[in-house]
C-alpha cells in the first residue's frame, strides 16, 4: 500500500513542529515548504531546517519571494514590533504584525507543490483561538480555499467523487496550552524551534512580543519549561 503524502508549511515555530509530529505520527510522507519572504524574523528559517531534518521529511523546499516589496506589516517593513502588550483577544482589530495575504500565497505555492509531489493533503497551522484574529486563519478562509483548490488544479477537476486536495488543520481550534502537551506527548524538541517575532542577532527570543508571551504563557499552563534561549533581559 502506498504511503500517504502530503504538503506541510513548515515555519521552524512551535505550531509548525508540532503539526509535523501529528503528521508523522499519522503516516504521512511529508513534503515541507517554508519561505524566505523577507521576514525580521529569518533566523525561523534555521530551526525549520532543524526541525525538518530531525523529523527525516521526504525534502523540504525553501522558496525565496520577497514581501517587504509591499510591506505593511511589522514583520516585513520597518515598523517596531509590539512588546510588553497584554494579550487579548479582540477579532475587530489586527495586529500589525498581520502580514498581508501571507497564508493566501504560501497556500498557493503548496498547492502547486503538492499537484507535483501527488499529494492529497496540505497541512497548515493556523489556529482561530490565538488572540491576533488574523483574518487568514479563519476556519472560513481555509474552507473557501479548499474549494478553491479544487476547481483550480488538474487533480481537482480529473478527481471522481471525493476532493482530490484537503487543506488540513488539526490545531485551528486548539489553545497553545493544547498544542504544546500534544507536541510533548508527541516526543517534540522545541528546543529546536523559535517563535519569536524580533529575536536577537544570535536568534534568542525577546520574550516580549506577542508571539513570546503567548509561547511562554503556554508552556506555563502546560506545566512545562521551554527551552527557548531568550535574551537576558527578557522576563519570564
Amino acid at each position: 500500500m502506498q504511503q500517504k503524502r502530503a504538503v506541510l508549511l513548515l515555519s521552524g515555530g512551535l505550531d509548525s513542529t508540532t503539526m509535523l509530529a501529528l503528521a508523522t505520527s499519522e503516516g504521512y510522507a511529508v513534503h515541507a515548504l517554508s519561505f524566505d519572504y523577507g521576514q525580521r524574523h529569518a533566523a525561523e528559517l534555521a530551526a525549520a531546517r532543524a526541525v525538518g531534518h530531525s523529523f527525516a521529511v521526504v525534502e523540504h523546499k525553501v522558496i525565496e519571494i520577497d514581501l517587504r516589496a509591499f510591506g505593511g506589516s511589522a514583520l516585513t517593513a520597518n515598523i517596531p514590533v509590539p512588546k510588553d502588550r497584554e494579550l487579548k483577544y479582540d477579532d475587530t482589530k489586527i495586529p500589525i504584525t498581520y502580514v498581508p495575504a501571507r497564508n493566501t500565497i504560501f497556500l498557493s505555492y503548496a498547492l502547486a507543490f503538492a499537484e507535483v509531489a501527488a499529494a492529497g493533503e496540505i497541512f497548515i497551522g493556523v489556529n482561530a483561538l490565538d488572540y491576533s484574529g488574523y483574518p487568514d486563519c479563519r476556519p472560513e478562509f481555509i474552507a473557501a480555499y479548499e474549494r478553491m483548490a479544487n476547481l483550480a488544479t488538474r487533480a481537482g477537476v480529473e478527481a471522481d467523487g471525493d476532493p482530490a486536495i484537503r487543506i488540513r488543520t488539526p490545531l485551528i481550534d486548539m489553545s497553545k496550552r493544547e498544542i504544546i502537551e500534544l507536541g510533548l506527548k508527541l516526543g517534540v524538541d522545541y528546543s529546536l524551534t523559535i517563535s519569536c517575532y524580533d529575536p536577537g542577532a544570535d536568534g534568542e527570543a525577546c520574550g516580549r512580543c506577542d508571539a513570546c508571551q503567548l509561547r511562554l504563557r503556554g508552556f506555563s499552563e502546560a506545566g512545562a519549561n521551554d527551552p527557548a534561549v531568550y535574551a537576558t533581559s527578557a522576563t519570564h
